[in-house]
C-alpha cells in the first residue's frame, strides 16, 4: 500500500502524456471504426479511466497507444451494442459499424489525422464549425483555446462543437473519405484549419509532446504530396515553413518578442528558407492566385535584407483584401501602411476598426506603435498598457513593456 500513491501519479503522468502526444491519432482511428465522433470522445475517455485502474495495477503495456485504441474500440462496440440490443448479431453490428479498410489507391489520404480533417470540414457545416471541430477532435485543443482562437466566449465555442456533432450524427455522417472530385469544396476549410493548427502552437509557444507548428507542417507536406498541383496547398506549407523558419530568432535573451524585421537573419533555418521560396515560386507560376500564396509573399517580403520591402507588402495586402476583406487584414494593412510613410492615413483606418477590433489585443499593440511614430505619446502610452493586460504570451507581455518604456523616456 505504501507504494501505491506515488505509482499511481506515475500511471496518471505517462497517461497525460500519451493523450497529449497522441489523442489526436487514437481519436482518428476510433471516429473511423466506430463512425460517430461523440461515440469515439467516450469510448477514448473510458479507455482513459481503464487505464489509470489497470495500469497501476499490471504496469504500462509495452504499446500504451495500441492499447488504448484496441480498448476504446471495445468500449465503443459496447456502446453501440448496448443502443441497439435488439439486432446484435454479428452481420447486424457489421451494419451498424463502417467496414473501414484502408484504401492503398494513389488517391488514398494516407494519415488518420489528415481523413478526420476532411471529415470535419464537411459541407453540412458551416466554416467556422468545421474548423473549431477540427481543433477538438483532431489537435485536441481545450473549447477555451478554440474560443480563444476565433474571439469567441467559451459557453458559445461549447455549444458550436455540440451542434457540429449532433449535425453530423443527425445527418448520418460519420467518418468518410471524400473522392478526390470532391476536394476542392473541402480544400480551402482544410488548408485554413492546417494554418490554425500551426499558429495555435506558434502563438502560444507551443513544444515538446504537443508541437502543433509541426503537426500543421507535416499534414501539409502530406496534402502536398497527395496534391502536388495545388496553388494554394503550396502556398499555405510556403507560408508555415517561412513563419517556422524565424522560431530560432523571435525572442531575445531578455525573454521578449523580437519584431521580424529587427530579427538577426543569421538565426533563421536557412533550409525552411529555401523550400519555402521554392515552393512558393513553383505556386505562383501556376498564374492562379489565392489568400494563402499572397500571405506567403508578404511573409518572404517582409523577411528581405537589409530591410522589409514595405512598397511591395502594401500592394500584396491589397490584393489580399480582394480575397479576404477582413478586419484583421485591414489591421495588418495599415500598420504596413505606416512603415511606407503614411501613418496618419495608417492611424485614422485603425480608429475606423474600433468596434471590430476593439477586444482584439493586436489592434491596440499597433495603435501604440503608430500614435508614437506620431509623437502622440500619451495616447501611445495608454494602447500600450491597455495591450499588456491582455497580452496572449509572456515575450509579448516582455515587448510591450520594453515599448511603454521608450514611449515614457
Amino acid at each position: 500500500m505504501k507504494n501505491a500513491a506515488p505509482k499511481a501519479i506515475a500511471v496518471t503522468h505517462v497517461i497525460e502524456d500519451v493523450m497529449r502526444r497522441e489523442r489526436g491519432r487514437l481519436l482518428a482511428g476510433l471516429i473511423a471504426r466506430l463512425g460517430d465522433f461523440q461515440l469515439a470522445e467516450d469510448a477514448l475517455q473510458e479507455a482513459s479511466i481503464s487505464a489509470l485502474k489497470l495500469w497501476g495495477r499490471a504496469g504500462v503495456p509495452h504499446d500504451p497507444v495500441a492499447w488504448l485504441m484496441k480498448v476504446g474500440l471495445n468500449k465503443g462496440i459496447d456502446q453501440v451494442r448496448a443502443r441497439q440490443r435488439e439486432a446484435r448479431n454479428a452481420d447486424d453490428l457489421a451494419d451498424v459499424l463502417p467496414d473501414f479498410a484502408r484504401d492503398d489507391s494513389p488517391d488514398a489520404i494516407p494519415d488518420e489525422r489528415l481523413r478526420l480533417i476532411f471529415t470535419c470540414c464537411h459541407p453540412a457545416l458551416e466554416e467556422k464549425s468545421r474548423v473549431a471541430l477540427t481543433l477538438r477532435s483532431v489537435c485536441n485543443l481545450s473549447t477555451r483555446e478554440i474560443a480563444a482562437a476565433f474571439l469567441d466566449t467559451e459557453p458559445a465555442m461549447g455549444q458550436r462543437l455540440s451542434r457540429a456533432k449532433a449535425k453530423l450524427r443527425s445527418k448520418g455522417i460519420g467518418y468518410s473519405v471524400p473522392d478526390p472530385e470532391l476536394w476542392p469544396d473541402r480544400l480551402g476549410t482544410v488548408l485554413s484549419t492546417l494554418y490554425l493548427i500551426f499558429t495555435t502552437g506558434y502563438l502560444t509557444e507551443d513544444a515538446g509532446p504537443r508541437d502543433l507548428c509541426r503537426e500543421g507542417i507535416f499534414l501539409s507536406r502530406l496534402l502536398h504530396k497527395l496534391r502536388p498541383n495545388e496553388p494554394e496547398i503550396e502556398g499555405a506549407l510556403a507560408l508555415m515553413l517561412l513563419t517556422e523558419a524565424r522560431r530560432p530568432a523571435r525572442i531575445d535573451g531578455d525573454g521578449a518578442s523580437v519584431p521580424v524585421d529587427k530579427q538577426s537573419p543569421a538565426l533563421w533555418i536557412g533550409a525552411h528558407i529555401r523550400e519555402a521560396q521554392a515552393v512558393l515560386a513553383s505556386a505562383m507560376a501556376r498564374r492562379q492566385p489565392g489568400p494563402f500564396q499572397i500571405k506567403a509573399a508578404i511573409a518572404d517580403c517582409h523577411m528581405m535584407r537589409p530591410g522589409p520591402d514595405w512598397a511591395q507588402m502594401s500592394l500584396l495586402y491589397g490584393a489580399l483584401w480582394g480575397f479576404e476583406p477582413t478586419p484583421v487584414v485591414a489591421l495588418n494593412w495599415a500598420v504596413v501602411l505606416a512603415e511606407t510613410g503614411h501613418v496618419a492615413i495608417a492611424l485614422q483606418q485603425l480608429d475606423s476598426l474600433e468596434r471590430e477590433l476593439d477586444q482584439f489585443q493586436p489592434w491596440h499593440a499597433a495603435r501604440g506603435h503608430l500614435l508614437h511614430k506620431l509623437g502622440r505619446n500619451a495616447e501611445a502610452a495608454d494602447a500600450y498598457r491597455h495591450a499588456i493586460l491582455t497580452a496572449p504570451t509572456e515575450a509579448s507581455r516582455r515587448f510591450l513593456e520594453v515599448r511603454l518604456r521608450n514611449v515614457a523616456e
